[in-house]
C-alpha cells in the first residue's frame, strides 16, 4: 500500500524526516507567535475606535484574499529565499484572522460592564486584564485556531521559496511522480492541522465556560 510504503521511508530515513518535520514546526511556531504579538495588541487597541476598526478589518479581509502561494512569492524580489521569507510570509498569512477575531471579540463585550467595572473604580489596565480580554479570549482562541490550521498548510509551500519544511517531500513527490514521497510530506501536516484545529478547538471550549 502507498501509505504503508510512505511509513517504511519515514522510518529508514527518521534523521532526513525530522529535520523537515523540525523545520515545519519552527515556521508554524514562530510565525503564529509573532503574529500573535502583532495582531491582538493591535485588535485591542483599534477595537473601540470605529474608524480604526473599519480600516483594520477591511485592511485584513483584502489580505485573507491573497492566496497563500502569491504571499509567498512576494516576499521573494525583497527577501529573497529561505527560512526568512517564508516567516515573513506566514506572518502575514497568519495575521487577518487574529486580528479580525480580536476586535469581533472586544466588540461583543457588552458596555454595561466596562461601565460597571469603571463605576467600580477599576482603572483602565484592570478593565483590560480582569474584564476584556477574559471575555474576547474565546474569540481570540477561535482567530488562533483559524491561524493555526492556515500557517500549517501553507508552511508546506514554503519550499517553493527555500524555506524548507515537509513541503519539501510535497514537492519531490510531485516531480518525482512518487506517491509514496508525497504522502512522506502531505500526511504529517494533515495530522498536524487535524491536532492544531482540536487542541484549539478543546481550548475554546474551556475558555467559553469560564466566560
Amino acid at each position: 500500500m502507498i501509505v504503508t510504503d510512505a511509513i517504511t521511508w519515514i522510518l529508514d530515513n527518521r534523521s532526513t524526516f525530522m529535520v523537515a518535520f523540525n523545520r515545519h514546526m519552527l515556521m508554524c511556531v514562530i510565525s503564529l507567535g509573532l503574529a500573535a504579538l502583532i495582531s491582538i495588541p493591535t485588535g485591542f487597541m483599534v477595537a473601540r475606535s470605529p474608524r480604526a476598526a473599519f480600516v483594520s478589518v477591511n485592511t485584513a479581509g483584502s489580505l485573507r484574499s491573497i492566496p497563500s502561494l502569491a504571499i509567498l512569492a512576494a516576499t521573494m524580489p525583497f527577501l529573497g529565499i529561505g527560512l526568512l521569507p517564508s516567516l515573513v510570509a506566514l506572518i502575514v498569512l497568519a495575521i487577518p484572522p487574529l486580528l479580525l477575531n480580536t476586535i469581533l471579540g472586544i466588540r461583543e463585550i457588552d458596555p454595561a460592564v466596562l461601565n460597571a467595572a469603571k463605576g467600580m473604580g477599576m482603572g483602565r489596565r484592570e478593565i483590560l486584564w480582569q474584564i476584556e480580554l477574559p471575555l474576547a479570549m474565546p474569540s481570540i482562541i477561535t482567530g488562533v485556531r483559524t491561524s493555526a490550521i492556515q500557517v500549517i498548510g501553507g508552511a508546506a509551500l514554503a519550499s517553493f521559496i527555500g524555506g524548507g519544511g515537509l513541503g519539501d517531500f510535497v514537492n519531490a513527490g510531485i516531480a518525482l511522480m512518487n506517491m509514496p514521497r508525497l504522502l512522506v510530506g502531505a500526511l504529517p501536516i494533515a495530522l498536524l492541522a487535524i491536532v492544531a484545529e482540536i487542541l484549539f478547538g478543546w481550548l475554546e471550549r474551556r475558555f467559553t465556560q469560564k466566560r
